[in-house]
């Protein structure tokens, strides 16, 4: 697997987001090694945005827990929202995967608020 360059790029409204490169390299250094916990690996493939698609829905939920969100549930839209971030995120099932425009909206609230860090 190619891996993007250190400066990953998303574009948020116009404008480019990099996050840190430190904390990029510690993610290819310990794929490269094997030894990345489950969340982990769902950050790295969220960030490189490779696989956006292939993301499960309930380990997109469940990351988002564990990043200290709060979740909602009205109907099929579950609603996450945390203290001190603005923006609420708002997933729904596409069959047994997340949306992928859902899971962009995930890495960009993660690279701005730099959530990354928290696991």
């Amino acid at each position: 697997m190619e891996l993007p360059d250190a400066d990953l790029k998303t574009d948020t409204a116009g404008k480019r987001q990099h996050f840190q490169k430190d904390f990029f390299y510690r993610l290819v250094r310990l794929k490269k090694r094997k030894i990345m916990g489950k969340y982990q690996k769902l950050i790295f493939t969220i960030l490189t945005g490779q696989a956006d698609n292939k993301i499960k829905f309930i380990d997109l939920c469940n990351l988002l827990k564990k990043l200290g969100f709060e979740e909602r549930v009205r109907g099929s839209h579950h609603i996450f929202r945390k203290e001190g971030i603005i923006e609420k995120i708002n997933l729904q099932k596409d069959g047994s995967h997340a949306k992928p425009y859902q899971v962009k909206q995930v890495r960009n609230l993660i690279i701005k608020y730099k959530l990354m860090e928290k696991i």
